[in-house]
């Protein structure tokens, strides 16, 4: 079935993230309280709280659960820790999935982990922990029976009880045929578009529900390399996820009153001016409209700092014979896809004698124009190769590089985290003992060997180790400093051995510099429907191509979904899922 319109992952977000914290704190106190006996513990219902379902059948994902319940304990557990949380000691609880309201309209898939009476189960559960992350959860599907008319409307209630425990009742609105708003399809970046250049956006939707909706909201974003020139009265603007490149948004909220017929197509009066920066290379537009009011775009603001804009007023029109085909549930673009970084890797020239360990420091630098955000990877990390020259051995590596076979330290690979800005430096400092001294030692350091289109200028992706070198050695591609001595020494004695590697992934050393808005400058484009690079709308997220220098790590997109992308970026989840699953909890 398709997600709800009347209230919206961002609207369910906002609102859950703000009971969170309530609640981590009556957690914290609940735990106190029954430790001296006066007062049973808290324990927290949460997941989906409304769901929509289309009369005509269609689905986003076929065959999903459009409800995912869990279970907050008392206390507060870091799902990022390395260590497994205590169990808190009980005697046993039950969750209760009362899905009656429904009958007559819908069937209920129920979870099959639990004990199933018609449209009722009884989930029997014994762990419980502080925390969401490993403590049970279940899923419900949904779908409308034949019988099932525009308006048709029930509640599914969620109870829990249990000795000594305390749960709260958590309720999922189910409707049938309400207002649902599709995108409008965004055109191709145009042809010749370049950093610095302004696409202008036309946002529209189309209501495919059964209902009308009455007012809507308009949420549009930007990665890092997008802002907004634009200011609207009827809008609001905030940052969002600003300690985390990224997920870093500029957000914007506009909020239109008045009616939306189903069947019909409406369009903004005027195109979104989206300006790229200079180093925008591959940065996200994404835009969707929902039907949850003014108050539901007050719910959304309370995550985050926003300021209101100030102009004229962005109103809506009816956009007249618009095609079903031309809406599609996701609606975003990436943008400046033809821009290019500049990576450059040096090495350095170190002398020593038979025994002693010298320091080797690695540079990896971009000189832009680009960064490189691997927004579409989710941050995975760039790898380089460096080869150990001959006669020496490793005696400690830099915590993001490793042996790339075992059994030999030949070889390492090193991964640089991403985003990797336009001007970032990083150093990765090698500690090599010479076991014996080989006159004009050198090992290779280069980046992937193949062509990266994205790759500015490949003639410096190479650097070199020379040890004990005679100044006849070609570096060809090394633009460091290779005509002197560079690095330390210090003497070790001894026999020598090859340090092993931390794991990968690390982040590299070197500065970092927070987000920022676009540049002024560039040239005005009109969008069109034709040109080159680009994601146009109707593509998933977890789309878009791998940066060319990206290691194959296996990590994909962080969202799975453009719900689920706005769910987050407002700050919560639509429903709670274990981080780490426990046997035999999940439905």
């Amino acid at each position: 079935m398709r997600p709800s319109s009347l209230h919206s992952p961002w609207a369910r977000a906002a609102v859950a993230g703000a009971a969170a914290a309530g609640l981590a704190a009556a957690g914290l106190a609940g735990v106190a309280h029954a430790a001296d006996g006066q007062a049973p513990l808290p324990v927290t219902i949460t997941g989906t709280d409304r769901v929509d379902l289309a009369l005509d059948g269609a689905e986003g994902e076929p065959g999903e659960p459009q409800i995912g319940l869990g279970i907050t304990g008392p206390g507060e557990y870091d799902p990022d820790s390395d260590t497994d949380p205590e169990p808190i000691p009980n005697s046993g609880y039950k969750v209760t999935i009362d899905a009656t309201a429904l009958k007559g309209f819908a069937k209920v898939g129920l979870p099959r982990s639990c004990d199933v009476d018609g449209l009722v189960a009884v989930c029997q559960e014994s762990s419980l922990y502080p925390g969401a992350s490993y403590n049970p959860y279940w899923s419900v599907r949904l779908d409308p029976l034949d019988s099932a008319e525009a308006g048709d409307h029930g509640v599914v209630k969620v109870t829990g009880e249990g000795e000594g425990l305390a749960f709260n009742e958590h309720t999922v609105d189910v409707l049938v045929g309400g207002p649902e708003l599709l995108g409008k399809k965004l055109p191709a970046q145009p042809a010749g578009f370049e950093a610095g250049d302004t696409y202008r956006a036309p946002l529209g939707f189309r209501n495919v529900g059964g209902m009308p909706a009455h007012g809507v909201v308009l949420r549009f974003t930007g990665s890092r390399g997008l802002s907004f020139p634009d200011s609207y009265d009827n809008c609001s603007y905030a940052e969002e996820n600003k300690d985390n490149l990224i997920r870093y948004r500029q957000v914007a909220l506009c909020t239109f009153e008045g009616d939306f017929a189903p069947g019909t197509a409406y369009e903004l009066s005027e195109p979104i001016a989206v300006k790229t920066a200079d180093f925008a290379l591959g940065d996200i537009f994404s835009y969707g409209f929902d039907a949850i009011g003014a108050e539901g775009a007050g719910a959304l603001r309370a995550g985050a700092d926003h300021r209101q804009g100030s102009g004229r007023t962005l109103t809506l029109k009816p956009a007249g014979g618009g095609q079903s085909g031309e809406y599609t549930k996701y609606t975003e673009i990436d943008l400046a896809t033809g821009n290019k970084y500049d990576f450059d890797l040096t090495g350095a020239r170190v002398e020593g004698e038979q025994g002693e360990t010298v320091t080797v420091d690695i540079g990896l630098s971009n000189h832009g124009p680009a960064w490189l955000g691997s927004l579409r990877a989710g941050g995975e990390p760039i790898g380089f190769t460096v080869q150990i020259p001959e006669g020496s051995s490793v005696v400690e590596s830099p915590s993001p590089c490793r042996p790339m076979n075992a059994g030999t330290a030949s070889e390492y690979l090193c991964f640089a985290d991403t985003p990797f800005m336009e001007d970032d430096e990083r150093s990765f400092p090698f500690k090599l003992r010479i076991d014996k001294v080989v006159p004009g030692a050198k090992g290779k350091i280069f980046l992937p060997q193949y062509e990266d289109p994205r790759e500015g200028d490949p003639s410096n992706d190479t650097g070199w180790i020379v040890l004990n070198g005679t100044g006849d050695e070609e570096t060809p591609g090394d633009t460091g400093d290779t005509g002197g001595t560079t690095g330390g020494s210090e003497s070790t004695g001894g026999t020598g051995t090859t340090g092993g590697a931390d794991s990968a992934g690390a982040a590299g050393g070197g500065s970092q510099t927070t987000g920022g808005t676009g540049t002024d400058g560039g040239s005005d484009t009109t969008g069109g429907t034709t040109g080159t690079g680009g994601t146009t709308g109707g593509q998933s997220p977890q789309g878009g191509e791998g940066d060319g220098l990206l290691a194959s790590t296996g990590s994909t997109a962080l969202l799975a979904s453009a719900g689920a992308a706005l769910a987050l970026a407002a700050g919560g989840a639509l429903f709670v899922v274990a981080r780490r699953r426990r046997a035999g909890t999940a439905a």
